[in-house]
């Protein structure tokens, strides 16, 4: 820390309670009430140097200018016992803690070149320029001692000189800093092992946000306005700053990094939130996806302004591709029905949508190579991306025993245009919500499952909704329908001649079980014994162990084992679609959670259970 020295003779003021006087010979003749400090001085070595002084003890009544009161003097009796020494030419110590209130005290005592040359005003500002300005942790403490000091030191430009010279620190090459600086949030790259010696001499690397720490000890407002003055210059990247900011964030919010935000004064957290959304950079990436979830969840704990959660979102909605499940588990405020804020994150998706349907607009309206295209929202990988992280986030919220169906369907319908290569993660999810809420009708059921292309799950998958309970009949059996067709096509030979009611599921379908509108209730309520599910489970494990183990070591009898499979497939197939005429309209029945089922899905892998499926709908 930059300091300097004032004065020479001995420190002779002394201290008694609440009273302070200077022990010498001569009597003092003067006295000066700070506050509730009582100063016992002599008036000449204080009058010589200030005119504020002279035109109180001038001003004051004839028989009572022996004292005088200045209770609004900056910095207090600390500050005035500063300039009382500095008068009396007694050592005192100048340092960036107190140079600030010493210059607002002598600019409030009027102690100017004009009274007197050498005065401690210009004393003062040579200090400052040539010392405090110049350090970097100096004017960081200076700009802070800035604030018990209003509006004095806001008009004397004091902060506006200190933002200034931190700004300047901040923006030099990083080659050039040879300064003292706080870094304690990564490990530098030679403690890492990355940055070996060079004929036995450590090379020290400054990082680029070197600065960034030291920062965060100051006051949301002055924050402010050293991160808009270090913009302004333009030569540090927006990845930096949005470092800082993420910095500073985490200082002021304890417990953010772990998504559980700790608030004591709500109106400060929330003002100190709004003002870091408001300096983020607009540049795409210069900071998180996670970070900016973050800082969604904390604006909707303490309710801020629906502008900031508006910027929030369509910044999320920008680069959603980056989201992950947890960080999109935004809780919801007190007094809410559902556990999270399924509507705010529909408006994430949403404006995905929109950036997405923008950018196709430019790059239809563009006829510039395709070397051009934005990255990110236009790329199949990024829509393929947030196709899994929703799918994700459903099958969480689907656990909400209180979420209602139209909010599953309608954030699940935002990304139904996506191609999605499987559809495993929507199948568990919906299978979740299914398994939460066992009380939903046969419509609802309907509904739901109509999300599902049942042509896109996987084996795994297959096998585990062949023996869900909670599925209504209609899919179980496109379900079985897909897989033999599948089998048939990897064993080589023809799709199997099934009933043409089974065929319809396929073709009425378009691939898809959303698009059936057309097909009557009898298609999804009709009704197979356990017996004859269970014989067609294992006609088609038959027929996956054939293909996957027989036909290396035998085509041939592996060829007719799977044709024998697909034969009696089709036999109970028939069995099943005949039914239908007789059991009417009354044959389907909502399905029921046999107790000795398992139906517990993973993210990559689906256990059968082995008991039967009892009843279906």
């Amino acid at each position: 820390m930059k300091f300097m020295k004032l004065g020479s003779k001995p420190d002779s003021l002394q201290t008694d309670g609440k009273i302070r006087y200077v022990a010498t010979e001569l009597a003092t003749d003067f006295i000066v009430n700070v506050g509730d400090v009582k100063f016992y001085l002599h008036k000449f070595p204080l009058l010589s140097k200030s005119a504020h002084l002279q035109k109180l003890v001038s001003y004051s009544n004839e028989g009572s200018g022996d004292e005088v009161k200045i209770h609004d003097i900056p910095g207090g009796s600390n500050a005035f016992e500063i300039c009382a020494k500095f008068c009396y030419g007694m050592t005192v110590t100048l340092n960036a803690h107190n140079v600030v209130a010493a210059r607002c005290a002598a600019e409030y005592l009027e102690m100017h070149e004009t009274i007197d040359k050498g005065n401690l005003i210009y004393k003062v500002d040579v200090f400052l320029n040539s010392s405090i300005f110049r350090s970097w942790k100096d004017s960081i403490m200076a700009l802070q001692t800035t604030k018990f000091l209003l509006p004095l030191s806001e008009e004397l430009k004091l902060i506006s000189h200190c933002i200034d010279a931190i700004a300047s620190k901040a923006s030099t090459d990083v080659s050039k800093v040879d300064w003292s600086y706080t870094y304690n949030r990564k490990k530098i790259r030679e403690e890492n092992g990355d940055n070996p010696p060079w004929n036995g001499v450590t090379s020290r690397m400054v990082p680029n946000d070197w600065w960034v720490e030291d920062l965060c000890e100051l006051e949301i407002d002055l924050y402010e306005r050293v991160i808009g003055n270090i913009k302004r210059k333009g030569t540090i990247s927006n990845e930096v700053i949005g470092e800082s900011l993420k910095a500073y964030a985490y200082r002021r919010f304890p417990g953010s990094t772990k998504g559980v935000v700790q608030v004591e004064d709500v109106s400060k957290f929330r003002s100190v939130l709004d003002t870091i959304v408001c300096l983020l950079p607009t540049e795409k990436g210069s900071v998180s996806c996670s970070f900016l979830l973050k800082l969604l969840k904390a604006a909707v704990s303490v309710d801020s302004g629906e502008m900031v959660k508006g910027e929030l979102v369509k910044r999320i909605g920008q680069q959603l591709e980056a989201a992950s499940v947890n960080d999109l588990l935004i809780l919801a405020r007190d007094g809410e029905a559902t556990m999270y804020d399924v509507n705010i994150v529909q408006k994430i998706v949403e404006e995905f949508m929109i950036q997405d349907r923008v950018a196709e607009t430019e790059m239809e309206n563009d006829n510039e190579s395709q070397e051009f295209r934005k990255p990110g929202i236009l790329s199949e990988a990024s829509k393929l991306m947030v196709v899994k992280v929703v799918d994700g986030y459903l099958a969480e919220v689907a656990k909400d025993p209180n979420l209602p169906l139209s909010s599953f369907i309608d954030l699940a319908e935002l990304v139904s245009s996506f191609s999605r290569p499987a559809h495993d993660g929507l199948y568990r999810a919906i299978d979740t919500y299914l398994k939460e809420h066992p009380g939903i009708n046969k419509n609802e059921r309907k509904r739901i499952c109509k999300l599902m292309d049942c042509k896109k799950l996987s084996a795994d998958a297959c096998m585990h909704a062949v023996q869900n309970e909670r599925l209504p009949m209609r899919v179980v059996v496109q379900v079985l329908y897909f897989e033999q067709v599948r089998a048939a096509a990897s064993s080589g030979s023809n799709t199997p001649d099934l009933p043409k009611a089974i065929k319809d599921l396929n073709c009425g379908s378009n691939g898809s079980s959303r698009s059936t509108t057309a097909n009557t209730d009898e298609d999804w309520d009709a009704v197979a014994s356990a017996e004859e599910l269970r014989a067609l489970r294992g006609e088609l494990a038959a027929l996956r162990l054939g293909n996957g183990v027989v036909h290396e070591r035998n085509g041939d009898k592996a060829s007719m084992s799977k044709m024998k499979g697909l034969i009696m497939s089709k036999k109970i197939f028939s069995k099943i679609w005949s039914r239908k005429a007789g059991q009417g309209e009354n044959s389907g029945s909502d399905s029921t959670e046999s107790p000795g089922s398992s139906n517990n899905l993973e993210e990559t892998k689906y256990t059968p259970s082995r008991s039967g499926r009892h009843s279906v709908s």
